[in-house]
């Protein structure tokens, strides 16, 4: 189950230097607008200590950590929708993606002009967010116009995807994203297939100074407070200090950097987690002297439906699951321990598995 973010924004705010920060492919950095005319795809490892415990005691031949897959969308600017710099086709990119990694200048730098004339992270915001419905309002109105045609010919149903999709058109009119709009089970039906860049969620990354790395700085506030009724998460990044970091092949050197400038660990550490997170995915674990390897799953999948995330084989011949419970099996030890203790459940096709659970699939094709 691959998790793909899209990082969007602006031209010249630092959106591919914290894409190159993680990312295990490059992209090309400028001081000039629209220097690039494809977006950057590629891949980080989500940060997560629990596999290097479990190999601690298994000692596997590798360890492999979940993926998210990164899509550095070149900068957009006013009149994306209408294909000002080449715009259109990187929002058909975004469509593409889970969620939505937004990133805003909050920085000063004389020698790297702002595309707007001056630094204002809430103005960059709402360009950015208009362009985004400016564009779902086109394939709203599209759609409603598809439906209108089958309610001339009879269909009882499209009448209701019309109101539904009428409600989130006056919306979008508003200058308001659609994942702000409250929306029934049915309602949302009608949208789910054309992947509304504005019902994404969202993290904002506030792009900063390396001195307002630890606290943030005036940009930072302003962005957090014209964002509070969205609920969503902003994270501080320091992307030119990142970059630094990054560059270290040393672990020790990294961890020394880090506490010189007052962090505890990368941003963009919190940053792949927060993405991990929001889409509200969950990780368990199979470990054996092969590898010790972490699985992504929805949170509420059941047994089968999380052997199916390893192999269908799994999934269409589950019989039952062995379960450890993390904690559990760092404390005893082992898997004969666990057992022991009565802490390896047998577990049928109707448990949910629970984040941090390691699993043994028994099944028969």
């Amino acid at each position: 189950m691959a998790l793909k973010c899209g990082i969007v924004g602006l031209t010249n705010i630092g959106k591919t230097t914290i894409f190159n920060c993680f990312s295990n492919t490059k992209g090309q950095t400028s001081n000039f607008a629209y220097s690039t005319n494809k977006s950057n795809l590629g891949q980080v490892n989500v940060p997560d200590d629990r596999l290097y415990e479990i190999d601690k005691l298994i000692h596997s031949a590798r360890i492999v950590p979940v993926t998210v897959e990164i899509m550095d969308i070149p900068g957009l600017a006013k009149g994306a929708s209408q294909g000002e710099g080449v715009g259109n086709k990187f929002l058909a990119d975004i469509q593409q993606t889970d969620a939505i990694i937004h990133v805003l200048r909050c920085f000063d730098d004389e020698n790297l002009p702002h595309v707007e004339g001056s630094i204002n992270p809430v103005r960059d915001r709402e360009i950015v967010d208009l362009e985004l419905q400016i564009r779902d309002l086109d394939l709203v109105e599209r759609k409603i116009q598809r439906l209108e045609k089958l309610v001339k010919a009879g269909d009882k149903q499209a009448k209701q995807g019309i109101d539904a999709l009428n409600k989130v058109k006056s919306h979008l009119e508003d200058f308001q994203s659609v994942r702000t709009l409250d929306l029934d089970e049915k309602e949302r039906s009608y949208i789910e297939d054309m992947f509304l860049l504005t019902d994404k969620p969202v993290i904002y990354v506030c792009n900063v100074d390396d001195a307002s790395a630890v606290a943030g700085n005036q940009y930072v506030e302003q962005l957090k407070a014209s964002v509070q009724d969205e609920h969503a998460q902003v994270l501080v990044i320091a992307g030119s200090l990142e970059a630094e970091i990054a560059e270290l092949e040393s672990a020790e050197d990294r961890k020394v950097f880090l506490e010189d400038a007052g962090l505890t660990e990368p941003g963009v550490n919190k940053l792949v987690r927060a993405a991990y997170n929001i889409l509200d995915l969950k990780s368990f674990f199979t470990a054996g002297p092969m590898e010790v390897r972490a699985w992504t799953i929805k949170k509420g999948m059941t047994a089968p439906q999380a052997a199916g995330v390893i192999h269908s084989d799994l999934q269409r011949g589950f019989i039952r699951a062995e379960v450890m419970k993390y904690a559990d099996f760092i404390r005893l030890k082992s898997e004969h321990a666990c057992r022991e203790a009565g802490k390896l459940y047998v577990e049928g096709k109707s448990y949910v598995v629970e984040d941090g659970d390691i699993l043994h699939i028994r099944f028969n094709v």
